[in-house]
């Protein structure tokens, strides 16, 4: 990102806007809002700045802007139409390590005013890294509509008994625990419907009432095959939720982006040849984890019950009482085919859909080749790069003509998608030159003729042959 988004503390700071217009008058206005001390230098000021000075003790002087003006400023708004002037005001306090903004000039500033959302003592700030304010605003509109006026109530109450939390509660987790429980349980609802004298004495019988050690959960959730946009919402309020994530090497970067950000994350991904831990081993960890008090997310790429291991790993928590929770995923087949425009039923091609392994086992794939060859069946291989020669090969060899159309998808639905399209004869080829990595998909059938007329997203390069 371009600017790091902080909350400054401006109350009795020397905060200066120089210019009189209605712009300066509303960052002015914003700046009142944090008890700022605010000083307006412009040698003539519109009408709106004038009711400032009326309403509140802002000090405006009427002249011309001087260097002197920065002395003891904490920030800088130059909001005049004299870009001459907004660029020395822009020099002269990045020379003495003040802030400055230039409205309208993001590359002047060294900081930016977000659209603010105002629920305090909650405050959201969104920004556009001054490319779009618009955009940035439209977003603060809708977030006016999904977040009430009383949640700000609900913080004001959180923080009256903070401190009598944290002495009641010496376990950082348990505090949490705890804290999730009332803001999102029964006390939040009376803030909520108005109600927060109820609210405060059932808070209060809640900090008194002995606590046990927190129950430990296990989350299995389905994290899709790329795409930040298609996990589900509850897939979303659990990585909130996590205390510890555990996950593997094909979610995304980005997926991985919105677990919550101060949970302890650990990587337990499988590549060929390469296990970073055992899945046994990842079973006896959620245990593990689980004992201890801790939600645990395992974060799988597409979806844990389709070559995901999932039913493993929920059979070992089972077997030791462990309370979890599955999250379905879409799965690559699903997603990766949609993403490359290439419907895996049609009724002019396929009557029927195969999910298959083409993971290779002592440098062997051993598939039941005779069920695969159906007429207008659709194949979707995953775990294929490697065996993608073999797979071919005996396809063919078991029935299936040498020109039926297949196409291998690497990182499907991300930013970096790619496809090859080619044959059961070419595509080995076309992959190879290709230097395709994975993690890929391969179908084939009829139905891949259809990516022509039907793909719509396009991630990086498309190479159909």
């Amino acid at each position: 990102m371009e600017f790091f988004p902080l909350f400054l503390r401006l109350e009795g700071e020397r905060c200066l806007i120089i210019g009189g217009g209605q712009v300066a008058a509303r960052k002015a206005e914003l700046l009142l809002k944090a008890n700022a001390q605010v000083v307006i230098v412009a040698p003539e000021v519109g009408p709106d700045i004038a009711a400032l000075e009326a309403e509140h003790s802002v000090q405006i002087l009427h002249r011309s802007f001087v260097d002197e003006d920065l002395d003891g400023c904490r920030i800088v708004i130059a909001a005049t139409a004299d870009g001459e002037l907004n660029h020395h005001v822009a020099v002269t306090a990045g020379e003495r390590n003040i802030l400055i903004n230039v409205v309208d000039d993001p590359k002047a500033c060294s900081f930016i005013m977000p659209a603010i959302l105002d629920r305090s003592p909650i405050v959201a700030a969104i920004s556009s890294g001054g490319t779009s304010p618009l955009l940035a605003r439209a977003l603060r509109a809708r977030l006016e509509s999904l977040i009430p006026t009383s949640y700000g109530r609900l913080a004001r109450l959180a923080g009256d008994f903070r401190d009598t939390v944290k002495a009641r509660l010496p376990s950082g987790l348990a505090r949490r625990h705890f804290w999730e429980q009332v803001l999102e349980g029964s006390i939040a609802e009376l803030v909520h419907g108005g109600r927060e004298a109820e609210a405060r004495e059932q808070l209060q019988q809640a900090i008194e009432q002995p606590t046990d050690t927190p129950t430990g959960e296990v989350y299995l959730v389905g994290a899709g095959p790329g795409d930040p946009d298609l996990l589900t919402f509850r897939a979303l309020r659990l990585m909130q939720k996590a205390d510890v994530v555990l996950h593997d090497r094909l979610v995304s970067p980005a997926v991985l982006e919105l677990v919550r950000r101060d949970a302890e994350r650990i990587y337990v991904g499988k590549a060929r040849a390469c296990h970073a831990l055992r899945q046994q081993e990842i079973n006896t960890l959620l245990v593990k984890l689980a004992r201890e008090g801790k939600r645990a997310l395992r974060l799988k790429g597409g979806d844990p019950f389709i070559f995901g291991r999932g039913g493993e790993e929920i059979e070992t928590l089972a077997e030791n009482g462990i309370p979890f929770q599955v999250v379905p995923g879409i799965t690559a087949a699903s997603g990766c085919s949609a993403y490359a425009g290439i419907p895996l039923t049609h009724r002019n091609h396929a009557q029927s859909c195969v999910f298959v392994t083409g993971h290779l086992k002592d440098g062997n794939v051993n598939l039941a080749w005779e069920r695969l060859v159906a007429r207008d069946q659709t194949l979707v291989f995953y775990m294929s790069l490697v065996g993608l020669p073999i797979i071919a090969r005996k396809l063919v060899e078991y029935g299936l003509p040498e020109d039926t159309p297949a196409a291998l998808i690497e990182q499907g639905t991300t930013p970096r998608q790619r496809v090859l399209e080619g044959t059961l004869t070419t595509l080995p080829e076309i992959a190879e030159q290709a230097e395709v990595h994975a993690p890929t998909l391969l179908i084939v059938g009829g139905v891949v003729k259809l990516r022509e007329r039907l793909h719509w997203f396009e991630g990086a390069d498309r190479n159909p042959t």
